[in-house]
């Protein structure tokens, strides 16, 4: 395993909402432009994780809490301003010079060129989820949060979507903390896959088959019945729940 300088490192990090303890002393390490995807059942504290890292959420204790400074999210709904259209969605709330070269050239990179000045109704599902992303890289983050980005997406655009997201991957190397209920998504894309229960990492796994990955590898089949295992499962892929 390659070993990186941490891009985010977090040390007994805690949260309760009244009397129910969500994160639970957590620690997590994700290092600069390494790929981190999160597993974890419905409950265990994924989401308010990600509202951490992405500094949404304060009301949290920690003995240590460092995040880059430039974080952004694309989630499972693209959140996309139907009033606006697409180039505007896509630098919405950006304070730069030449905003509009700025999207043109970031949906570029998700082949949405010829739909910059579409409205966001008017998108098919797969091209609002390249949009949010667009959004999301515009801001040329140190830190990429996907939260279930691709749960929403038909089998053959998911796949097209893990390609891209990828490839923009290689190209712009942030950190990445991926959260998915798909074991099977997590292999094929991270460089590490965590186990989150009852708000603590229970397993962090190396995945050390070669990219472009194959599900059918070895390494990659031991992987994913490891990682049922530890969520509670067997031979099934968790889904969205």
């Amino acid at each position: 395993m390659i070993e990186r300088p941490a891009g985010v490192r977090i040390e007994g990090l805690s949260r309760s909402f009244g009397n129910r303890t969500v994160l639970d002393g957590l620690d997590l390490t994700i290092g600069d432009g390494e790929f981190v995807a999160l597993l974890g059942r419905s409950g265990s504290g994924k989401s308010t994780l990600l509202r951490v890292l992405a500094g949404l959420d304060r009301y949290t204790d920690a003995s240590t809490l460092d995040v880059p400074g430039e974080v952004a999210a694309a989630f499972q709904e693209p959140r996309l301003l139907p009033w606006q259209r697409v180039w505007r969605n896509v630098v919405l709330g950006l304070d730069a010079p030449d905003r509009r070269a700025l999207a043109d050239r970031a949906l570029a990179e998700v082949g949405l060129t010829e739909r910059a000045n579409a409205w966001p109704l008017t998108l098919s599902g797969g091209e609002a989820q390249r949009a949010s992303l667009a959004r999301a890289l515009v801001r040329d983050p140190k830190l990429l949060l996907l939260d279930e980005p691709f749960g929403a997406l038909d089998a053959l655009t998911r796949v097209a979507m893990h390609e891209l997201v990828l490839r923009l991957w290689q190209q712009h190397r942030p950190a990445v903390l991926l959260v998915t209920h798909d074991v099977d998504e997590a292999v094929k894309l991270a460089d590490r896959v965590l186990v989150l229960s009852a708000g603590r990492i229970i397993h962090d796994a190396v995945v050390d088959a070669e990219r472009p990955r194959r599900l059918d590898d070895p390494r990659a089949v031991a992987l994913r019945e490891e990682l049922l295992h530890r969520l509670g499962a067997s031979g099934e892929t968790l889904t969205s729940s």
